[in-house]
């Protein structure tokens, strides 16, 4: 795990001068103040116990998290909630639902793209086996109880892992790979698959002993807004022997450093679940997230997604004076792309068959799209995202189908995720404490 840096006072300060420094240099304004306060508070609650709880608002989570939440959107995330969260079924079935992401660190995040969310499923159950189709009933009934509504629309799941390699729809499969299923699929328990160049059906129940990466996607429509977002669901996945024992079906508990819990009733579950977790899990979950900044950094570019792991990393490492650096970089207006990449695809998704949106909403939501694209980008980048996002509006306003505008929002997609790219990168080089924080786990990962 990384050095953490300053340690005194007098160490935070100089830290601190020194990535403002770098700031202003390169144009991105950081209140002096506000930093130090923010950094104050950090320090603080890394004296404190590591999970607190709002008695007014009945959240809880880690103190970094709970520092970065806010609680302005609380009754929008909860009645989301009620599409995507499980219920309790006692005795065999108990849950904990979470904000995650962009989600719970709406202080930092002004331009979330999506509306995550981390649940905790917890089966006790006489076998494992059993609790493998525990799990993959409680997921097929909330898929199938929520494949549509008049605010929401189910997208995708994933339950199971490939047991063979194979092909799937004239593309490759992997045994171990997660099996993505659309809601007809869900309805009808099972896909298609070509393995060794014959036709096999792979059935939900088939797949249920090795239940694996459990996601569920939604798309979700908000009157008040006259938006529409995805709606994510990752679920954790624990099993309680008949001996007290508690195993995770995937084979790990899942740390909870970047979560805010919904329900303080859900506060003893998460405390008995955690409590499996290794001693070492602040440094495990940083060593994970190192790992992911060396592919995002070298093998898969994508500095947007180094940021986020690096604000992560320096929240729990007490690198706090590069932490407030980041923040800033979330609010600066080039970050809204993430937003436009996102919600693109969701209202590329949304105008589908079986849709029940309102077609105004998504016109009107696409607008709202050609001007963060406008207080974002500049001159030819300009021009050519306002002129695809374009076309998506005359697509959707003439209901003329999604086949005639894939190239459009692909486009949409890559250029505002290409942009976002290469405006982290740039910031995160140009701060030298971070250059050179980069190039160490590069070197030793």
């Amino acid at each position: 795990m990384a050095d953490t840096i300053g340690g005194e006072a007098a160490g935070g300060e100089a830290a601190l001068a020194g990535v403002i420094e770098s700031a202003r240099r390169l144009g991105v304004e950081i209140d002096e103040a506000e930093a130090a306060q923010w950094m104050a508070a950090m320090e603080a609650e890394a004296l404190g116990g590591d999970i607190v709880v709002d008695v007014d608002s009945g959240i809880f989570g880690h103190r970094v998290s709970m520092l970065d939440f806010t609680a302005r959107d609380l009754a929008r995330f909860r009645a989301i909630g009620e599409v995507v969260g499980f219920p309790d079924r006692p005795p065999e079935v108990r849950t904990a639902l979470a904000l995650s992401g962009s989600a719970a660190q709406g202080k930092v995040q002004s331009f979330p793209g999506d509306c995550d969310y981390f649940e905790r499923i917890h089966i006790a159950a006489p076998t494992r086996e059993q609790a493998c189709e525990i799990l993959a009933r409680e997921m097929r009934d909330k898929a199938l109880g929520t494949r549509v509504g008049p605010t929401f629309r189910l997208w995708e799941v994933k339950f199971g892992s490939y047991p063979f390699d194979g092909q799937r729809d004239g593309r490759p499969v992997h045994a171990g790979g997660p099996v993505s299923w659309t809601a007809d699929e869900v309805a009808a328990g099972a896909i298609e698959v070509v393995r060794d160049g014959t036709p096999e059906t792979l059935t939900w129940d088939q797949v249920a002993a090795d239940p694996g990466w459990c996601k569920l996607d939604w798309i979700v429509a908000d009157p008040a807004r006259r938006a529409l977002a995805n709606a994510s669901n990752m679920l954790d996945v624990t099993w309680e022997a008949p001996d007290g024992t508690i195993t995770a079906l995937d084979g790990v508990v899942d740390p909870y450093f970047q979560e805010v819990y919904l329900e303080a009733e859900s506060l003893p579950l998460f405390t008995r679940i955690v409590g499996e977790l290794s001693p070492d899990a602040v440094e495990d979950y940083v060593e994970q997230l190192e790992h992911e900044v060396v592919k995002y950094t070298t093998l898969d570019p994508n500095h947007g997604k180094v940021a986020r792991r690096l604000y992560n990393i320096f929240r729990l490492t007490g690198r706090y004076a590069e932490a407030v650096y980041l923040r800033e970089l979330f609010d600066e207006p080039t970050t809204v792309l993430y937003q436009v990449a996102a919600l693109i695809r969701t209202l590329d998704e949304a105008d589908r068959p079986g849709a029940e949106f309102d077609t105004e909403t998504m016109v009107q939501q696409t607008d709202q799209l050609i001007m963060s694209a406008i207080s974002a980008l500049e001159g030819r980048s300009e021009a050519d995202m306002v002129r695809r996002l374009l076309e998506v509006r005359d697509n959707l306003q003439g209901g003329r189908g999604s086949a005639e505008r894939t190239t459009a929002v692909d486009d949409v997609k890559h250029q505002a995720l290409e942009a976002v790219n290469a405006y982290f990168e740039r910031r995160l080089r140009d701060v030298p404490a971070i250059a050179a924080y980069l190039d160490e786990v590069v070197a030793r990962t």
